[in-house]
């Protein structure tokens, strides 16, 4: 066994690890009429001149299943809430109840669902030909190692299973959140 392609294979299957993570990350953002607390993670609130995600700021909570309801912990941020959301990709309307923001997110349409699926598949091929792009740069960095014929070989293997494992559950990862995005 040669340590050098070990280390390799590790890193590489990390890496096509967090290929996965990213896609994961990407699902969070696309809005299925569910409500999902992650779906607020990229918002930011000036609180006393920094920078700080809404997470931090308040409890976030799910009611009814397509509502969140954001409670900060100090209720003159409630304005700064409410115009981060405004500001914000999510084109979402909140409603100040004066201790906290409700959120409702409507129950997209047929056609949206479909556009939806379609964000999501390509999200995954971007997952997909990071994974691939991983296995190349595994493969190159074993070729440069001089190793026998057969060992070469055997490690590329190798490289190519976990990149099967990895594109695997991508495909699965996808299907699941399709699904998900289809079910009324």
């Amino acid at each position: 066994m040669n340590e050098q392609a070990d280390v390799i294979i590790l890193e590489t299957e990390e890496k096509m690890n967090k290929a996965c993570n990213v896609l994961l990350h990407e699902f969070t953002h696309v809005r299925t009429g569910r409500a999902n607390p992650g779906l607020l993670n990229d918002i930011t609130i000036s609180y006393y001149g920094v920078d700080t995600p809404l997470n931090q700021i308040g409890s976030v909570s799910v009611i009814d299943g397509n509502q969140l309801y954001i409670k900060p912990y100090d209720k003159s941020l409630i304005k700064d809430i409410e115009h981060a959301i405004h500001a914000s990709s999510l084109g979402l309307n909140p409603i100040n109840d004066g201790v906290g923001v409700r959120l409702i997110l409507p129950q997209p349409t047929e056609q949206r669902r479909k556009e939806l699926v379609k964000d999501v598949e390509k999200f995954g091929e971007q997952a997909k030909v990071a994974i691939r792009n991983v296995r190349r740069d595994g493969n190159d960095h074993l070729k440069k190692l001089g190793l026998t014929e057969d060992d070469e070989k055997g490690y590329i293997d190798d490289v190519q299973e976990l990149t099967n494992q990895y594109i695997a559950k991508v495909d699965q990862l996808t299907k699941e959140k399709s699904s998900e995005l289809l079910k009324i």
